[in-house]
C-alpha cells in the first residue's frame, strides 16, 4: 500500500503562517505611521507660510525615497530583509518627533525630504521577504494579501490623522504617527530572518553602480509602474484642496473610500494574476484608472470624487499585486531586493514628478485641477499602448 500522500497535496504550501502574519501587521502600522499626516500637511505647510510649496510635500518625499532604493535594495539582498525593513520604520518614527521641534518652511521641507528614507527603505525589503516564504506560483496572492494590510494602513491612516487633527492639534498628529511607526519596529524585531547567505555590514556596500540603480531585466514592470502612478502624485498633491472646495471637511475621506475599495479586489486581483496572467489584470487595472481620472476631473461634486475614488482604489488594487508579482516574475532569485528597488524607483519617479508637476501648474487656482487630472489620463493611454505595442512585439518573434 504506498503511505505517500497524493501529489497535489505536497504542493499546498501554508502562506499564511506567523511570520507572513507579522511583516503584514508591521506594513499595516507603518503605512498608518506616515499617511495618516497626508491630508492635513497642505494646511499645515500654509500656516507656516510656504503656501507656494505645496507641490514639494509630496515630491522631496518621494525624492529621497527614490534615491535610496538603489541602496535598500542592494542592502536588503547582502544584509538581510528584516534590518531594512526596520530602517524604514525608524525614520517614521524619528520624524514624527521633529515636525514640531522644526516649525519653520525650511525646516517642514528637510524633514520631508528626510521623512522619504522610510518607504524607500521597507517597502523594498518586505517584497523581497514575502518573495521568500511564499512560493512562485502564489506570489500574486500573497503580495495581494499584503498589499491589502498595507491598503488597510492607507485607510486608516488619513481618516485617523484628520480626526486627531479635528479635535486636538497636528503636534498631537505627529506623535500619534511615531506611537505607529514604534509598534512596527516592535514588530520587525521579532521576526525571522529569510536572507541564507547574509553578509556583515560594509561600507563597501553603499558604493552603488548603474547595475545596482536599473535591474535591465524588470524594465517592462518598472515602466508600466511609472505611467501607472504618475496620477497618484497628482491626487496626493490635489485631493485635500479639491475635497474642501467640493464641501468635504474631513480631507482624508477620499483616501478612505478608495483605500476601502482597493481592499476588496486586491486579493482576488492577486490569484486571478497568478492563474491567468499578469499583463490581462494589468490592462484591467489601467483601463479603470483611466476610467477613475475621467470621473475625478469631470463631476464637480462630492458624489463624483467620492465615486472617482472608488474606481481609483478598485483601480489600485487591480494593479499594484500584479505588478509587484510581474516584477518579481522577471528577477533572479538573489536578486530581487534589487528588482524591487527598481520598480520602486520607478514609482517614486512617477508620484515625484506627478506632484511637481501638479504643484507647480495649480498654483492654488482650483479651475485647474480638472485639467490637470485629464492630463495624468493621458499619461494612462500611454501605459495602454505600450501593453499592446508589446504584445505585438513578442509575438512577431514567436
Amino acid at each position: 500500500m504506498n503511505q505517500n500522500p497524493p501529489q497535489d497535496t505536497l504542493t499546498v504550501h501554508p502562506i499564511y503562517n506567523i511570520q507572513f502574519g507579522l511583516v503584514c501587521l508591521s506594513s499595516l502600522l507603518f503605512s498608518a505611521s506616515f499617511n495618516m499626516l497626508i491630508p492635513e500637511l497642505p494646511s499645515y505647510l500654509t500656516s507656516l507660510g510656504g503656501s507656494e510649496y505645496k507641490g514639494l510635500i509630496i515630491a522631496l518625499f518621494t525624492l529621497t525615497a527614490g534615491i535610496s532604493r538603489p541602496f535598500s535594495g542592494k542592502l536588503t539582498d547582502k544584509v538581510g530583509r528584516v534590518p531594512i525593513m526596520a530602517i524604514g520604520s525608524i525614520v517614521c518614527f524619528l520624524c514624527g518627533f521633529l515636525y514640531p521641534v522644526l516649525t519653520t518652511v525650511s525646516g517642514f521641507l528637510l524633514l520631508r525630504l528626510i521623512h522619504g528614507f522610510s518607504t524607500g527603505f521597507k517597502p523594498t525589503a518586505t517584497a523581497a521577504y514575502v518573495a521568500d516564504i511564499v512560493p512562485k506560483e502564489r506570489w500574486g496572492e500573497a503580495l495581494g494579501m499584503h498589499g491589502i494590510c498595507f491598503s488597510t494602513g492607507m485607510a486608516i491612516g488619513p481618516a485617523l490623522g484628520s480626526t486627531i487633527k479635528l479635535y486636538s492639534s497636528m503636534d498631537v498628529l505627529f506623535y500619534a504617527s511615531s506611537a505607529l511607526a514604534l509598534l512596527s519596529i516592535v514588530i520587525l524585531m521579532n521576526m525571522k530572518e529569510t536572507l541564507v547567505d547574509k553578509e556583515r555590514f560594509q561600507w563597501s556596500f553603499l558604493k552603488i553602480s548603474w547595475a545596482d540603480v536599473f535591474d535591465r531585466q524588470v524594465f517592462p514592470a518598472a515602466l508600466i509602474t511609472f505611467l501607472s502612478y504618475i496620477s497618484y502624485g497628482t491626487i496626493l498633491t490635489l485631493i485635500p484642496d479639491w475635497s474642501d472646495y467640493l464641501g468635504l471637511t474631513n480631507k482624508g475621506t477620499f483616501f478612505m473610500v478608495f483605500t476601502i475599495s482597493s481592499l476588496l479586489v486586491r486579493f482576488v486581483a492577486g490569484k486571478v494574476s497568478d492563474q491567468y496572467g499578469r499583463v490581462k489584470v494589468i490592462y484591467a487595472g489601467l483601463v479603470l484608472l483611466l476610467i477613475a481620472l475621467i470621473i475625478i476631473g469631470f463631476f464637480e461634486s462630492v458624489e463624483g470624487i467620492i465615486s472617482g475614488a472608488f474606481v481609483y482604489g478598485i483601480s489600485l488594487g487591480v494593479l499594484s499585486p500584479a505588478l509587484n508579482a510581474w516584477t518579481i516574475d522577471f528577477s533572479k532569485p538573489n536578486e530581487r531586493g534589487k528588482a524591487m528597488a527598481t520598480m520602486y524607483i520607478a514609482l517614486e519617479a512617477a508620484i515625484g514628478g506627478g506632484a511637481l508637476f501638479a504643484g507647480w501648474y495649480y498654483q492654488d487656482i482650483i479651475s485647474r485641477i480638472p485639467l490637470i487630472i485629464y492630463s495624468s489620463a493621458i499619461v494612462i493611454v500611454l501605459a495602454l499602448l505600450y501593453l499592446v505595442w508589446r504584445g505585438l512585439h513578442l509575438r512577431k518573434k514567436l
